[in-house]
């Protein structure tokens, strides 16, 4: 059943239940912030079409809880914790999905989301003030354009439905860092897809995630270049 609307309290209490199921344990103030940022995008959203999702119950579960389902792995992944350092970007952050969620809960990790929508880059450098998340940086652009990032080597990039893997890669590449990695977040990875994937990219992983209060598939893909195209830029 869907979240009522104005019901924060019920919100929180659905939050630090389900964390655990995440591999997550949210402290009370990430859960506030959590449910600020979900209430800033409702704000937005009103005036901007940030994103299609309008119910505040389908923006817990499609949002936030789905963005919530990569923390975890994301940390596994790269071997990183909340605690170390990792440079990552976000293509067609859009709203700021996982890359706001992903800045709140790892603070020693640099995000940098990317839009090639002037508003919605605006309000990621929005919710980083209204925040407090110092590690969060909302950027205008292309990600494929010359001069959109002043150091453009990120260690970890992401994507949620951006674009098709072939796509995703190839826009992102000279942005990689030599030993860096691609995870983008899908419903499913269609055989198609899977052919179309660059001859230098490498899927190495496909990890099935599981949504809570979410009945729809769900799967993080990871990739990376082939070791002899980076031992060859070496």
């Amino acid at each position: 059943m869907p979240l009522e609307y104005g019901a924060p309290s019920r919100m929180d209490g659905q939050l630090e239940a389900l964390a655990p199921r995440l591999g997550l344990t949210l402290t009370a103030t990430e859960r506030e912030r959590l449910l600020a940022y979900l209430a800033l995008i409702q704000r937005w959203t009103k005036v901007y079409n940030l994103t299609a999702v309008r119910n505040t119950g389908e923006m817990f579960t499609h949002h936030l809880l789905d963005c919530l389902a990569v923390v975890l792995p994301l940390r596994n992944g790269t071997g990183v914790a909340g605690q170390g350092a990792l440079r990552l970007l976000d293509v067609g952050s859009g709203a700021g999905l996982p890359g706001v969620i992903l800045a709140m809960l790892n603070p020693t990790w640099q995000v940098s989301c990317v839009d090639a929508v002037a508003k919605k880059a605006a309000f990621i450098r929005q919710a980083a003030a209204e925040l407090g998340l110092p590690n969060l940086h909302g950027i205008h652009g292309r990600v494929e354009a010359p001069g959109t990032f002043r150091s453009p080597e990120f260690d970890l990039i992401t994507s949620r439905a951006f674009a098709s893997i072939h796509d995703f890669t190839t826009l992102t590449r000279t942005l990689l860092a030599p030993q860096g990695q691609w995870a983008a977040m899908k419903a499913n990875l269609s055989a198609d897809e899977r052919a179309d994937i660059p001859a230098d990219v490498e899927m190495f992983h496909v990890e099935q995630l599981d949504v809570p209060e979410l009945n729809e598939k769900r799967c993080l893909v990871w990739l990376r270049p082939h070791q002899r195209t980076v031992e060859a830029a070496e």
